[in-house]
């Protein structure tokens, strides 16, 4: 089972969130992008709502799964958009003809061994820590500009801009996601190849402290075809940092907004 938040109307759009988190991550864009496209957001599974399921963890079997599901929805090639682990994923659809785009926000995949071991160092640490909080005191982390900026500034560059119950929610889906450990060994294996032919957006927050910004360098070395833009002053959930500029870049990618200079 997946869980599904779906809201607008229009062709489908698939939002993918990243390692440890949840629908939510969206919330911030999801009215600019309902006012074009019927959008699915959905719990990758083993994280948010949607269980641990049986079998692999490793991409084949996310983009299995994910294909399934949306043949029991009756959705054929959605666009998809994706951050982190959720980018890969989406370039991945894409790759496998499950998409019409592909965008992809600071996207795992093109790190080297050593970045990627930062990264998993980063969230795992923010895990531990999670776990050791009562919620009571999450919560009053959350709340508290001083100490959200503390516990939040690896993760997004403006923690004000945080609402404090979908920030401690998501504190909390990190640390309670089971397939967590799954997913993160996974990854040491993960090096994305593919060669999609439908339009793709890879945008890199620049100030990306888990997905390092010079991975972008690969990534367009990866995928040479690709529109490759920067996403000026966001960190690694830069859909919590600059709302109306992931959207814009969202719906260029699907067509629903002019590409720019025209």
């Amino acid at each position: 089972m997946i869980a599904l938040h779906r809201v607008g109307a229009g062709e489908p759009l698939l939002l993918l969130h990243g390692i440890g988190h949840r629908w939510q991550a969206w919330q911030p864009v999801l009215g600019p992008l309902a006012e074009h496209h019927d959008v699915l957001a959905v719990d990758l599974p083993g994280f948010g709502t949607s269980p641990l399921p049986d079998g692999p963890m490793d991409m084949p079997a996310t983009v299995r799964r994910l294909g399934e599901f949306l043949d029991g929805l009756g959705v054929a090639r959605p666009h998809v958009a994706g951050n982190s682990l959720g980018g890969a994923v989406a370039l991945e659809l894409a790759a496998h003809g499950l998409a019409r785009s592909a965008t992809a926000l600071s996207p795992a995949g093109f790190t080297s061994a050593w970045e990627l071991r930062w990264a998993l160092s980063v969230l795992r640490l923010h895990r531990w820590l999670a776990a050791r909080l009562p919620d009571s005191v999450v919560y009053r982390v959350a709340r508290s500009p001083r100490l959200r900026a503390l516990a939040f500034g690896m993760m997004v560059a403006r923690p004000g801009r945080l609402d404090p119950d979908a920030a401690a929610g998501d504190a909390r889906a990190l640390r309670d996601g089971p397939g967590f450990a799954t997913v993160a060994r996974e990854a040491r294996r993960y090096r994305f190849g593919g060669s999609p032919d439908v339009p793709v957006t890879v945008a890199w927050a620049t100030r990306d402290r888990i997905l390092l910004p010079r991975q972008a360098r690969r990534a367009g070395r990866a995928l040479p075809r690709a529109r490759h833009v920067p996403l000026p002053g966001c960190g690694h959930l830069s859909m919590s940092d600059e709302p109306e500029l992931v959207a814009r870049v969202i719906l260029r990618t699907t067509g629903a907004l002019p590409a720019e200079g025209r």
